[in-house]
């Protein structure tokens, strides 16, 4: 054998003894996956796979979820928490037709760190004596400091304000759409702070003050319950924040009670007896 054939043959066995090395390194490898496939196969055997949901196993399943889910407060339970620190009960004495002195109910809103009240001026006009009654059960004169005849507006001032005063959130009236939730807070026929619910339907009203040649324009019209005492108190969209003050409400049949059309003074228009108008 020449020695080219020779080199030849040496090559050939180092590549043998290469692919020996390589073939004797991959059969742990290919065991292993061959033991892996065995695994899955093993276990597809014994474990049948899922079966899809029936429509009546998904009904019953959203029903369950329904049912332990627990529902938000209603917008007129917040608006209630809101605004009651806010609202005063409001009672005067004035001369009635005989002479002698009486006495009548109506409501007031907190507006400011002063511890000005936005009232309806029907309410406290010719008034002998204002009282007030707080929140926290806090009572106190007030007198008159300011008014706005032309929209029935009146700003009272206490003698003795609450140890905490929270004045109330002012929100926009010209951001309200007809059909949005109203809520009227007040103390009618001497009820303390009750709230009535309801929607806006209409704005831009005009009102004729009963007994009197007055007409008051550009008034919101809800149909939540108003009724005597409501008159000063807050008108409140969803968020508690008021939007106007209670003024009148219309019955064609002379009665003092509602039958579903009341009317606010815009706040935007009733602040502006503050003297610093709400920027609307």
């Amino acid at each position: 054998m020449n020695e080219s054939s020779s080199s030849r043959s040496e090559a050939w066995q180092g590549r043998l003894r290469h692919l020996r090395k390589t073939v004797r390194s991959l059969v742990p490898f290919a065991a292993g996956m061959l033991a892996v496939l065995a695994a899955l196969l093993l276990y597809h055997l014994l474990v049948p796979a899922p079966q899809p949901l029936t429509t009546r196993q998904v009904k019953e399943a959203v029903n369950q979820v329904l049912a332990s889910a627990t529902p938000p407060p209603a917008y007129s339970a917040a608006v209630y928490q809101a605004i009651q620190p806010s609202l005063v009960l409001i009672v005067t004495k004035a001369p009635g037709k005989d002479g002698k002195e009486e006495n009548s109910l109506g409501s007031g809103v907190i507006m400011d760190d002063r511890g000005d009240i936005l009232t309806s001026l029907h309410v406290v006009a010719d008034a002998s004596e204002i009282q007030l009654t707080f929140w926290d059960g806090t009572q106190s004169s007030a007198q008159v400091t300011a008014s706005q005849p032309e929209n029935d507006i009146a700003v009272l001032a206490a003698s003795q304000l609450p140890a905490q005063l929270i004045p109330a959130v002012l929100g926009n009236p010209n951001a309200m759409r007809v059909g949005d939730e109203a809520f009227a807070v007040g103390n009618p026929f001497g009820l303390y702070s009750s709230l009535s619910a309801g929607v806006i339907s209409g704005f831009n009203r005009t009102f004729q003050v009963p007994g009197s040649d007055q007409k008051l324009q550009g008034l919101i019209q809800i149909d939540a319950a108003v009724n005597p005492g409501n008159s000063g108190g807050p008108l409140l969209n969803r968020y508690g924040e008021v939007i106007g003050i209670i003024t009148g409400i219309v019955n064609p049949t002379g009665e003092d009670v509602f039958i579903g059309i009341g009317f606010a003074v815009p706040i935007n228009i009733a602040g502006g007896a503050l003297g610093d108008t709400p920027p609307y």
